[in-house]
């Protein structure tokens, strides 16, 4: 399990340039965790690769958590950038079917790397990692979004939520070599359909 090495918050950067080395830095540890799985990078070798000082990475990133948590907000913010709500008229459970389908596709052509995001976003406690806390609420918003629920009861925002472990736990069978690809995805449609089948406006869909 990596270490979460720091109580201290991590900085947030304010100007053009600083978020211009975060972004290196996300860049770089995708580069390198693409390759390399968790235990095995460095942070000096991800400092050198984006090219910032070693103490600017920590200032950002005070852990190897902490940073693969930052790179799986970072895809689950593009996934959102990139999902609209289905047509009128649509499946609801079905199109949620397909985004998980699609969206464990992308996560999985990079396996080594899914499996560091996934260990970080796993050992990442909210109270410490903020991104632990942008991961669950972006993939929530995009899920409700492609529901087309706009004010979510209870039980929506506990569906969904129940939803997430399970692909979560799902993608970690197929890195695990466990289950086929084939698999993932009747496992995705399958609890779409369980899970979403009581959801606030199942009547309208």
């Amino acid at each position: 399990m990596p270490r979460i090495a720091s109580a201290r918050p991590p900085a947030e950067p304010n100007s053009p340039e600083q978020h211009d080395r975060r972004r290196r830095i996300l860049r770089a540890a995708v580069r390198i965790g693409s390759e390399k799985a968790l235990e095995r990078v460095q942070m000096h070798e991800v400092a050198k690769a984006a090219g910032v000082a070693i103490g600017t990475l920590y200032r950002y990133f005070p852990s190897k958590v902490h940073l693969f948590a930052a790179v799986m907000a970072a895809q689950v913010d593009h996934l959102d950038e990139s999902v609209r709500p289905p047509a009128p008229g649509a499946d609801l459970e079905g199109a949620v079917s397909e985004l998980l389908v699609q969206a464990s596709r992308d996560f999985l052509s990079r396996p080594v790397l899914a499996a560091s995001m996934l260990q970080a976003s796993n050992a990442a406690n909210a109270a410490t990692v903020a991104d632990a806390i942008r991961i669950d609420a972006t993939f929530r918003k995009i899920l409700l979004r492609v529901l087309r629920i706009d004010t979510p009861t209870v039980q929506d925002v506990t569906l969904v939520r129940l939803l997430m472990q399970c692909w979560y736990g799902v993608l970690q069978l197929s890195l695990n070599g466990r289950v086929s690809m084939s698999d993932v995805e009747g496992d995705i449609r399958l609890a779409c359909r369980l899970l979403l089948a009581p959801r606030s406006n199942a009547q309208a869909d």
